[in-house]
């Protein structure tokens, strides 16, 4: 920039330097120049003239700036003010940690008197908002976890002594009957077997009771002495022993199989013995035994065995209390059935086994018993007044049903069903006297007894677990099937009406020919 001429001193102070102010600068609106300013001179104390201040002023306007100035004009400037520009969205709590605090109260005030309550709410939504996928796998995870491990979590809860009880029961199935001694096990033996302890493995698991396989193999301790089909008395020791803290064991032959696995035994049975089973014979006594018993005393006058037997001895029910029950049996059209039976530990449990399972006892009658240990416990009852008080009966078909054919054939259920009956009513299938399987009545369990004589044993195995699966399908399975069987409807009635058709053609073909 150049001078017009020299500065010169003013004599009110200060210089004179007009070349400092530009035309645009001092140039007024109307065209004229403008005046020296009338503002004192700060650096010399002068008026009117230009100070350092108003020339530094006036020269951050002109439109030229020195490079090493930064005015915010460059790309990064331009952005920065875009994303400034851009709308802002609050994650909760974002004001109060952007606003200057006080060294010593940073964070959330404290005044109950700033506090917002009508804000609390959408903070907390938007807390939630913003850790929402996290609790999402956090709840996915754990629903996974319970679906893979839901089966145990079942099994030991149910298995607890204070929840469910399942601890105090153990099935004992008797499987590998013959072992392959007695006769040749082909694919239906081995069909049957994998069936019936597949059955037993599942249920067990759904309920916590325990389950014990044993092998039925004819073994050289039971062979020598001919006792083949007696060892199931020293199984049922021998799994007290392995098992000290149950109490009921359930004895269950191959040829069974659960119908229905939502039954648990003590909903089943044991919540209300006293009702589900009963004590005197008489009630259902195809064996026609006489109770209380009978015998020779010495008073050709007096009830026989009065001089000796005592009150509960004496009495049809024993003491009436079901905590008495010790072995729990059911009757089929020829007497006791040992093909599903329960057992109570106990000290007269022991007595009994110890009796049951004599060898001597076994080498005077095992020629006379056709049905084996099964005779020798109708044998026991019956000689054995001490032994009655301890023992219930179940009917048949709460335990132990038949299939039809075995004991005769079936002979049905009422219309109503059982419960529609009056007195006076044929009772058929229903009551103690029931035996054979009512697919209506949801029998617990089927045992296809003597199947092996004359009847096929696979065949009743396989049209039996079919039955209960269709009998036992949850909501989803039956919406399938019933999808299904619509549809199987449908082409079965479109097939019949073509065939229908076709036929018709065919008649008023040959009529035709016939003109």
């Amino acid at each position: 920039m150049s001078l017009d001429r020299s500065p010169s001193p003013r004599r009110d102070g200060g210089w004179s330097s007009p070349g400092l102010t530009t035309p645009f600068d001092d140039t007024l609106p109307n065209g004229r120049l403008r005046g020296p300013s009338p503002s004192p001179n700060i650096m010399n104390g002068g008026k009117g003239n230009v100070t350092w201040a108003s020339a530094k002023a006036n020269s951050e306007r002109v439109n030229g700036y020195p490079r090493y100035q930064s005015q915010n004009q460059g790309w990064f400037s331009r952005v920065r003010k875009m994303s400034v520009s851009l709308p802002l969205f609050a994650h909760g709590g974002q004001e109060d940690r952007i606003a200057e605090k006080e060294k010593l109260n940073r964070g959330w005030s404290h005044d109950g008197s700033s506090i917002n309550w009508k804000e609390i709410p959408r903070r907390a939504g938007l807390l939630l908002s913003r850790r929402r996928k996290y609790m999402a796998l956090s709840v996915l995870a754990a629903i996974l976890l319970l679906w893979l491990y839901s089966s145990s979590l079942v099994f030991w809860y149910r298995r607890t002594s204070w929840l469910g009880g399942g601890s105090k029961f153990v099935l004992i199935l008797g499987a590998n009957q013959g072992g392959g001694v007695m006769e040749w096990k082909g694919a239906r033996e081995w069909a049957i077997e994998r069936d019936s302890v597949k059955n037993k493995k599942k249920y067990a698991a759904r309920w916590g009771y325990e389950l014990d396989i044993v092998d039925m193999s004819t073994k050289k301790r039971y062979a020598h002495e001919w006792r083949e089909s007696w060892e199931k008395v020293d199984v049922i020791r021998n799994a007290m022993k392995k098992y000290p803290n149950a109490e009921w064991f359930w004895w269950l032959d191959l040829n069974t199989f659960i119908m229905e696995p939502t039954y648990s035994l003590q909903s089943h049975i044991f919540n209300d013995l006293n009702t589900n089973a009963y004590r005197d014979i008489n009630v259902y006594n195809p064996l026609k035994i006489q109770h209380p018993p009978n015998g020779t005393s010495g008073d050709p006058t007096a009830p026989k065995f009065a001089n000796y037997l005592d009150d509960e001895a004496l009495s049809p029910v024993g003491d009436g209390k079901p905590e008495s029950i010790n072995l729990l049996v059911p009757q089929d059209c020829g007497g006791f059935n040992l093909g599903s039976f329960f057992v109570r530990r106990s000290h007269w449990t022991d007595r009994v086994l110890d009796i049951w399972w004599d060898p001597v006892f076994y080498e005077q009658r095992h020629m006379e018993w056709e049905h084996k240990e099964q005779d020798a416990l109708e044998y026991i009852y019956t000689n054995q007044p001490w032994v009655r008080p301890h023992v219930a009966f179940i009917p048949q078909r709460k335990i132990n049903a038949f299939p039809n054919g075995a004991c005769g054939d079936d002979r049905g259920i009422p219309p109503g069903g059982c419960k529609a009956l009056q007195i006076g009513d044929d009772m058929r299938e229903c009551g103690v006297q029931g035996i054979h399987y009512q697919e209506k009545e949801r029998d617990f369990l089927v045992n296809m007894a003597g199947c092996e004589w004359g009847r096929d044993c696979w065949g009743e195995m396989y049209n039996f677990r079919q039955l209960s699966n269709r009998l036992n399908r949850n909501p989803w399975e039956k919406f399938k099937d019933w999808i299904s069987d619509t549809w199987n409807a449908r082409k079965k009635k479109e097939k019949a009406k073509r065939d229908q058709e076709a036929l018709e053609a065919q008649q008023k073909e040959e009529a035709e020919k016939k003109q």
